[in-house]
């Protein structure tokens, strides 16, 4: 079967920084419905449309297509005591970038000195230009289901659904480490 709007596509893949630097291997394959659901990078979807099983390819995505530019402006300094304890450099936090913007960001601490604390809100690969090196293990039709909920369902696929919305505010909240 030949990768399409509404299809499962099941990936094995190493990325890489564009200087070729090993940054994840699959442990899992990759699994994402295919046709614009927001499932993986769109320029990764346009590379492997009409590609079937047993293909390899590598594609280089920049920060524009990938991640995006690194942006100061999500880079705060916070006192120490607004965090919860214990607080170690690598927990992540959910938060909003500033009082006026209602969509909350990731922030992962960087830094913790004395009584104040680096947060980040910029994506760890922002910034990188990317190297994909991808193999398709499997490809078959999406279900019904699928198609309506946006995502592929069973193994390494997206299992569970619950209300996603966010009353964060300006206030943080731990957020799992995946």
């Amino acid at each position: 079967m030949t990768i399409a709007q509404d299809t499962v596509v099941t990936l094995n893949y190493k990325l890489s920084d564009a200087q070729g630097n090993l940054i994840e291997e699959s442990r899992e394959p990759m699994v994402y419905l295919h046709g614009g659901y927001g499932n993986t990078l769109p320029k990764l979807e346009e590379a492997l449309a009409g590609k079937n099983v047993g293909d390899k390819l590598d594609v280089q995505v920049e920060p524009e297509d990938a991640f995006g530019e690194y942006d100061s402006e999500l880079v705060r300094i916070e006192a120490r005591n607004r965090l919860p304890d214990p607080l170690e450099v690598g927990m992540q936090f959910e938060g909003a970038p500033d009082a006026d913007d209602e969509e909350s960001v990731i922030f992962t601490v960087t830094d913790i000195a004395d009584d104040k604390v680096v947060l980040d809100g910029n994506h760890p690969l922002a910034g990188m230009a990317l190297r994909f090196s991808l193999e398709v293990v499997a490809v078959r039709p999406a279900s019904d289901e699928e198609k309506t909920h946006g995502h592929a369902h069973g193994p390494h696929g997206h299992h569970h659904h619950g209300d996603d919305e966010d009353d964060a505010g300006d206030q943080f909240r731990t957020v799992p480490i995946q």
